[in-house]
């Protein structure tokens, strides 16, 4: 089976996840963002790279509103998209702070994790052929929301679709940074040659073993000299470095290399940091020969450049995010508001090993 796959993304921020699919092959049809800021990220980001806006426009509505007043708008389109003989996905990430260890653990019932539930309602109601659900490692390893999780799976199973999901560290597939995140996929099961998804080759993709990674002799902390000059330890692999990627993706003359906080106190605070000391709540100094703790940069998480006396720019935690060097953000939304959406995409190396894996599987796989 080859037949083009059209892709509707809600929860689509900035489109990290999406650009994953979109280099993959798929065609992103249809954006659902909500907040304003981050879909004038997502349009000015395409536009920059000169890449075709999606079919159907863009969107900045709650995505509640296509399981009411727009669902037959949505319905119609998903309509003239397998007229045409394609195949049609929904992938997303409902925002995540009240499933996170570090975020408002209000689970279900936050207005977050309501979300997680409009999404899945959305997929049971639309039917695509196929879903992408991502979202933090508390929901598949914190008791009282992995309920939750299995209930939503439940829903899915009864809606017609057979089902496959693992705990994923970006690590594994090339990205500069430990993060876990929890996939889940679906496909519609009267598609399927076989009524099981038990052969998803989750493995095909997957550049490193996580363990053998998290082994090596990375360096710990080094005192923090402004300027000092080092080279790459032996034993590790160079690729997975913060320092290798701030060179492959230049951001020092990256258009958004200039963007990043400046404090208006505690710039002493920040050179008594050591070069690789992640281990504090809020200020974090990262190793230039290791990779980063997981981006994100809400509340008082304050990441510091290795070897500068300030706080990483926008250019920096996007090559932290493995994204393309010609990846940019608009200079007319907020500092917090470019930090915000670049912490809650999916890193884009991540996003594009699951893209290629899902898509050869349909291939495969779809009667």
């Amino acid at each position: 089976m080859k037949r083009k796959l059209s892709i509707f993304s809600f929860f689509s921020g900035c489109g990290i996840l999406d650009l994953g699919f979109e280099k993959t092959g798929y065609d992103i049809v249809f954006v659902d963002e909500f907040s304003q800021s981050f879909l004038h990220a997502y349009e000015y980001s395409r536009d920059k790279m000169g890449m075709q806006p999606p079919k159907y426009g863009y969107s900045n509505v709650d995505v509640n509103e296509y399981l009411g007043k727009r669902k037959k708008e949505l319905k119609e389109q998903i309509k003239n998209e397998h007229a045409e003989g394609r195949l049609v996905g929904f992938i997303g990430g409902p925002p995540c702070p009240d499933f996170s260890v570090g975020g408002k653990n209000k689970g279900r019932d936050g207005d977050n994790g309501k979300l997680s539930l409009s999404y899945v309602e959305l997929i049971c109601k639309l039917q695509p052929d196929f879903f992408l659900f991502e979202n933090v490692k508390g929901l598949w390893r914190t008791k009282k929301h992995r309920a939750f999780f299995e209930e939503l799976k439940e829903k899915l199973d009864k809606a017609g679709y057979e089902l496959t999901n693992r705990l994923t560290n970006a690590l594994e597939y090339g990205v500069p940074q430990d993060r876990d995140r929890i996939i889940l996929i679906g496909v519609k099961r009267k598609l399927l040659k076989q009524k099981s998804m038990n052969n998803f080759p989750w493995n095909r993709y997957i550049k490193y073993d996580l363990n053998k990674i998290k082994a090596m002799p990375w360096p710990t902390v080094d005192d923090f000299i402004e300027g000092r000059i080092s080279t790459c330890p032996e034993g590790i692999v160079k690729e997975m470095t913060c320092e290798y990627w701030f060179r492959k993706n230049d951001v020092m003359n990256h258009p958004d290399a200039e963007r990043f906080f400046t404090p208006k106190a505690g710039l002493e605070r920040m050179r008594t940091i050591q070069e690789g000391d992640t281990n504090k709540k809020s200020y974090k100094r990262i190793h230039r020969w290791r990779y980063s703790p997981t981006v994100c940069y809400g509340n008082n998480e304050v990441h510091l450049h290795p070897y500068y006396a300030r706080r990483l720019s926008v250019a920096e935690a996007m090559s932290l995010q493995s994204l393309p060097k010609d990846f940019s953000l608009p200079s007319d939304i907020t500092l917090s508001s470019c930090f915000k959406t670049l912490g809650n995409g999916v890193p884009f190396l991540l996003a594009e090993g699951i893209a290629k894996t899902l898509r050869e599987y349909l291939e495969e796989n779809i009667k």
